[in-house]
């Protein structure tokens, strides 16, 4: 026993004595491991980066505390990346024994970082590199512990005392240039207070950021708001992108980081006021959001990152828990679910971000309703996608229409198209117009044949399909873009009469919105939708309704129209202007089209929509006899061979 003891002294004196000779040591050769350090990073951002790293003196003022000037680091052929004239820092000692850097105090004066791009020559290009040398790692990443580390090791770079003085952010994008100039930033006793100047080339204000911030123990709540009055301006995405966009304030709240179970949970909230935005593809008008707050609830595993669904999002009075994970355990699947409780239909509709839904304006509503979203993509099993939507109504009505009034389909209206922001020429939509065409006067064949290729399931739907809406974002994503669609004709319907062609998130959300009222609340009969839309799509250049296409094309009345000039008519809806190019220079239908043709006619005659006696004419080539003959290019003969066509009627025109 005693031997033991003995030995355990022996062995704890030895320990002190290395560790006792070590910090003699590092305090003795300090500032030549300093030097060392900066030349090894000198020598690997040289070779690695292309660039060229100065410290013009660097040297310890304490036993922790370092202190360097001038710094700079300057790509080859390229601008200066950063450039810091003075920077005082202290670490914690006894956390680089556990490897790990922790900055204690931090002091900046005067200095830039920049981002430049010239032509194609960026400035910081060589760190966007991945790195050659570096293998890739077949081992599956924890996703808690890579989060947890990457946090970690972020927040023991932020000091607990902290001055910066004169540090600009500076951007030049190929003339587009933002400047960000922290004149001060200090953060003292967890408190953090800052005086920010921020000028491009079509704004200058003074920002503010303060509030409280305690990076060892994971903890922030901080406040962004403008030193001046007025909202806040985002710069270079408006010159950049296009994306004008500003607000009253934001602040973020980090309530809780921590690491149990082999799970990481990030809490708090952030909220941001009077959120503006105008972008083209947004909405025509600027989009107002008054009021919205996220509190979020992040939960991270080993194969699977969540925001979990005791989160609340909110955009005005709109108050919804969301749902949404990556899961990599088997296969990679996406998920997302919405639940809006139980909520009063007028205060939803009063809460539509102003700009993004101009038709609701004025909207009055009855009843309540709740919503559910259930969504879920299998990256290696996409065409096993789940998509199901559900609303569930409670006395819930319309008492009044805002600027779309959906019962004027019901009656005589007048319609103008809206093409490129162009009025097009008024139509009446009535009886009292001579080219108004009821069902009755009609050929059947039409119906059959635009039913097909538009909306098969037309009569029994409500407004929208969930299978051909799951087939589209299948496509979509198989493709990384806007492939397809899932128009009915009912959407359509709202498009022309009530919206425009514009292709914008609002005119999209707002036809769904309207769809959604029209179908479920029984405003229109699917008859009276058919027969207006008849008479009002698009059918060729300036030609709008069936009377005048079936003359365009046909020199006949609606009534007439055989199944081989149906089933044309319905192939060229979804790009009327564009039918010349279906034909050859002989003025016959080319190969594409008429495979269109037989897989169309195949399709009608399984569903029962065609007996075969309808077909009996498919064999006759189609002719173009009215005034769409002359936008055909159709090669023109000499004067015997026209004579010897017309003697045997070999082509027809």
């Amino acid at each position: 026993m005693k031997n033991w003891k003995k030995k355990l002294i022996i062995s704890l004196s030895i320990i002190c004595l290395l560790l006792i000779t070590a910090f003699i040591g590092f305090f003795i050769f300090r500032d030549s491991l300093l030097k060392k350090a900066i030349q090894n990073t000198t020598v690997e951002l040289d070779h690695k980066y292309n660039s060229k790293f100065t410290v013009k003196d660097a040297h310890f003022e304490s036993l922790t505390a370092i202190s360097l000037s001038h710094i700079t680091l300057v790509p080859k052929n390229a601008d200066t990346l950063f450039s810091i004239q003075k920077m005082q820092t202290s670490i914690n000692f006894w956390k680089l024994f556990t490897g790990n850097v922790q900055l204690g105090t931090l002091k900046i004066k005067n200095g830039y970082v920049q981002l430049v791009q010239k032509g194609n020559v960026k400035n910081f290009a060589a760190f966007l590199k991945k790195d050659s040398t570096s293998t890739v790692s077949t081992e599956k990443r924890d996703y808690a512990a890579f989060a947890y580390r990457i946090i970690s090791k972020t927040l023991n770079l932020i000091p607990t005392d902290m001055k910066v003085e004169n540090l600009k952010f500076k951007l030049d994008d190929n003339g587009k240039k933002a400047t960000i100039d922290i004149q001060q930033l200090v953060l003292a006793n967890s408190q953090m207070e800052s005086a920010i100047n921020v000028q491009t080339n079509t704004f200058a204000q003074r920002w503010r950021i303060n509030g409280f911030a305690d990076p060892r123990n994971k903890k922030a709540d901080l406040h962004f708001f403008n030193r001046d009055t007025g909202a806040i301006k985002v710069p270079y995405f408006d010159e950049r992108y296009n994306l004008i966009s500003s607000f009253d304030s934001i602040r973020l709240n980090i309530e809780n980081i921590d690491r149990s179970g082999g799970k990481l949970h990030i809490d708090g909230f952030t909220s941001i006021a009077n959120l503006k935005i105008n972008h083209p593809k947004i909405a025509s008008k600027d989009v107002l959001i008054k009021k919205a707050r996220f509190d979020y609830r992040l939960l991270l595993g080993s194969d699977f990152i969540a925001i979990d669904s005791s989160s609340i999002a909110q955009f005005n009075n709109i108050k919804f828990h969301p749902y949404l994970e990556l899961n990599t355990a088997s296969d990679t699947v996406y998920q997302l679910k919405v639940n809006i409780p139980k909520m009063k239909a007028q205060d939803f509709i009063n809460s539509l971000p102003d700009g993004l839904f101009t038709h609701f304006q004025g909207m009055l509503a009855e009843g309540t309703f709740d919503y559910q979203l259930d969504f879920k993509f299998n990256k290696n099993k996409p065409d096993q996608l789940v998509f199901n939507s559900n609303i569930k109504k409670d006395n819930l009505k319309i008492t009044k229409y805002g600027e779309a009034n959906l019962n004027k389909l019901n009656g005589e209206f007048i319609y103008r198209a809206i093409i490129k922001n162009v009025l097009q020429r008024p139509i009446l939509v009535g009886n009292n117009n001579p080219n108004y065409t009821p069902m009755g006067a009609i050929s059947p064949y039409l119906k059959k044949c635009v039913l097909t290729t538009e909306d098969p399931s037309f009569y029994s739907h409500h407004g929208f399909i969930n299978e051909a809406f799951k087939q589209s974002i299948v496509k979509n994503i198989k493709t990384k873009k806007f492939a397809r669609g899932a128009s009915t004709i009912s959407m359509q319907l709202i498009k022309n009469v009530f919206l425009t062609r514009e292709k914008t998130v609002s005119r999209k959300l707002e036809e769904i919105l309207l769809v959604y009222i029209l179908e479920n609340n029984r405003i229109v009969s699917k008859e009276r939708m058919l027969e207006v839309y008849f008479n009002i799509i698009e059918w060729g250049p300036n030609v709008y309704g069936i009377e005048e296409a079936s003359r365009f094309y046909f020199q006949k009345e609606p009534s007439q129209l055989s199944f081989n000039e149906c089933l044309y008519l319905a192939r060229i809806i979804p790009s009327p202007k564009k039918f010349m190019y279906q034909f050859n220079d002989s003025g016959r239908l080319k190969e594409f089209a008429t495979q269109q043709e037989r897989f169309l006619t195949n399709i009608m005659l399984r569903r029962g929509l065609l007996a075969v006696d309808d077909t009996l004419y498919k064999a006759n080539p189609l002719t173009i006899s009215g005034p769409a003959r002359s936008y055909l290019r159709i090669k023109v003969q000499d004067s015997t061979k026209l004579d010897s066509i017309a003697a045997t009627d070999e082509f027809e025109f």
